[in-house]
């Protein structure tokens, strides 16, 4: 054998053995690629929701860019508004985005969204005249014509403008929907718990990370998967087992039956333009506060809100109150012990008490020794006055000094503070409109220099409320809590105890917390917290209409013939009603709107009517 052929032998064995090395790489890559990971990202994929942990990212294919690069320019500027684009000037997600825009004083242009996608003017004299655009229909944004999307595309990149869009799925939503223009996948109606929020997000500013444990609302949740590393969870939940699309069948690709991401930001990367999506509208508390951190992370913190919170917390009527519903020993202490708890946390935070002399003292023996405690306690609350008998303004201006200097008399006797300064009429009555001589009475006596008032300009809705100075006494936009002064235990709540946690979570309550950054809060007493009467009726689900609202949170309604069900209306005489209350429908909107009251379901549809048979004669 020649040396010749000895080497051919040795060289086609060296080329097996390196084909072979490069096969067996090949397999080894391929089964941990597919294995560990599927071929799409998991936007926040782990085993267990963990908050603390960074966003997994998973392989991805780099996909072409849909349009040339276009970086914005150095030097852009644009106008501090915010453009939504809503369904109807009806839809209820897009009169909550209308809400949390004003409670924030947020300025912003309601359009209606077109099928095609047309867009108002975006630009003014070389400036940009809105900071951020949002959706309330995520689809009317990703089935625009190409015209408006590469319109929008290019304003969004050159003015560096970001997008917000919600997705709420419905029972024709298909389990699976690709969003037309972008690498993303959504998957709809699953019921999901345990939402965690991510908090590797950028975008969390007043948001804190940590899990909501439980159930979220419903079971028409979105949630999103990509296979670009542009897109990242902010929000992310466990699905529930045997529930939603799909549920019992293999995920499909980018899928885990884990953890779904339900917001998920979109930092740019792939076409230069910022997005942050949602997976369901704002009945969801978490979703609340995530809006407001997205309207602040897309505008580059042109349109945000501070972390501090100036807040005063009144109990109104210290005294004041029938035998059995006032204040014992016990309360007042548990009322001493959570101030100090709430000072540990909140700088000088002390509760603020009003309080009417004449009523000390005209309780039950335990609610006696309620006031004593309370006045043993002096120093550790703030006080402020109301009148003597707890007698309402308009009144002469003697009766009016009498009044205070009987309180005053009292306060000293029993050293009460008397130079806070501030004083709250009893019920408001006279700060607005506004009564001279309560006025030129409080400077009199206590040397006013601050009250509050729910009415200037009007009390609903809250988030329109307004101070003003009159006789040089200033006069605050007064915040409530949306609970009664007859409503004292907690099951006993009108609606039932979920009504209560509700405005807790993501309510009235907690909206108002989190928009305004100074709060003079109203509680009027009883025996445990946070009460105001705001509404003498409640509404009834059994009857289907309002009843009058009575103490202890029972209801009084009309005899057994209302509520009663009757049978269907004739077409022709529903259509007849419908041309006939038409405008008095339109009138009724505005009013609830102005009042900032929900629309009721029956009002919408036919308000929605008017719209399309509008349309349809254009």
């Amino acid at each position: 054998m020649t040396v010749a052929v000895r080497f051919r032998r040795h060289l086609r064995r060296l080329l097996l053995l390196l084909a072979s090395c490069c096969l067996l790489s090949l397999l080894l890559s391929a089964y941990f690629l597919f294995t560990n990971s599927s071929p799409s990202m998991q936007l926040g994929q782990s085993p267990e929701p963990a908050c603390s942990q960074p966003l997994s990212m998973s392989p991805y294919h780099q996909l072409p860019y849909p349009y040339p690069p276009n970086p914005p320019h150095t030097h852009v500027h644009t106008d501090p508004v915010v453009l939504v684009l809503v369904e109807s000037q009806y839809s209820q997600l897009g009169q909550d985005i209308v809400a949390i825009l004003e409670s924030a004083h947020f300025q912003f242009r309601m359009e209606i969204a077109s099928g095609k996608g047309d867009l108002p003017p975006l630009t003014e004299k070389g400036r940009g005249r809105y900071s951020l655009i949002i959706y309330e229909n995520l689809l009317k944004y990703a089935h625009a014509d190409t015209w408006n999307r590469q319109l929008l595309h290019q304003y969004c990149t050159e003015y560096r403008v970001g997008i917000i869009g919600f997705y709420r799925s419905t029972e024709n939503s298909p389990p699976l929907l690709k969003l037309r223009g972008l690498p993303l996948v959504l998957r709809t109606n699953q019921a999901l718990w345990d939402c965690c929020v991510v908090s590797s997000s950028p975008l969390l500013h007043l948001t804190k990370p940590g899990t909501d444990r439980g159930a979220l609302p419903g079971e028409d949740w979105t949630s999103f998967s990509s296979n670009h590393s542009t897109y990242q969870a902010v929000l992310h939940a466990r699905a529930k087992e045997g529930a939603g699309a799909g549920s019992g069948d293999n995920p499909g690709p980018g899928f885990s039956l884990g953890l779904q991401a339900t917001v998920v930001q979109d930092m740019g990367l792939y076409d230069g333009v910022r997005r942050v999506l949602f997976g369901q509208g704002l009945g969801y508390w978490l979703h609340r506060l995530i809006l407001v951190d997205a309207i602040s992370y897309l505008t580059d913190r042109k349109l945000t809100l501070g972390l501090d919170r100036h807040i005063l917390v009144d109990i109104d009527d210290i005294f004041v109150g029938k035998e059995g519903t006032r204040m014992n020993a016990k309360d007042v202490k548990v009322l001493r012990v959570m101030g100090r708890q709430l000072r540990s946390q909140i700088s000088n935070f002390t509760f603020n008490l009003g309080f009417s002399g004449k009523f000390y003292h005209t309780g039950t023996v335990e609610e006696d020794e309620g006031d004593d405690l309370l006045l043993k306690y002096v120093d550790e609350f703030w006080w402020f006055p109301h009148m003597w008998s707890h007698m309402q303004p308009p009144h002469e201006s003697a009766s009016l000094l009498e009044q205070m200097v009987l309180n005053k008399e009292f306060a000293l006797e029993h050293n009460i503070p008397v130079d806070m300064g501030y004083a709250v009429a009893p019920h408001h009555s006279g700060v607005y409109p506004v009564h001279l001589q309560l006025y030129k009475a409080w400077r009199r006596v206590w040397n006013i220099q601050v009250t509050s008032t729910e009415e200037y300009p009007h009390l609903k809705p809250a988030r329109y409320r307004k101070g003003f100075i009159h006789n040089n006494i200033m006069v605050l936009p007064r915040q409530t809590c949306g609970l009664f002064t007859h409503t004292i235990y907690y099951k006993e709540y009108p609606g039932g105890p979920k009504e209560l946690d509700k405005s807790i979570r993501g309510g009235e309550l907690f909206l108002t917390v989190l928009l305004n950054p100074v709060i003079d809060g109203k509680d009027a007493l009883v025996t445990s917290g946070l009460t105001v009467c705001l509404s003498v009726s409640l509404f009834d689900p059994q009857k289907g209409f309002w009843c009058q609202l009575l103490e202890g949170g029972k209801t009084k309604c009309l005899g057994k013939s209302k509520g009663r069900k009757y049978p269907p209306m004739e077409p022709e005489a529903h259509a007849y009603l419908s041309r006939y209350y038409r405008e008095h429908n339109v009138e009724l909107s505005k009013l609830l709107h102005r009042l900032g009251q929900p629309l009721p379901s029956w009002l919408r549809e036919e308000l929605q009517k008017i719209t399309f048979a509008s349309m349809n004669q254009g």
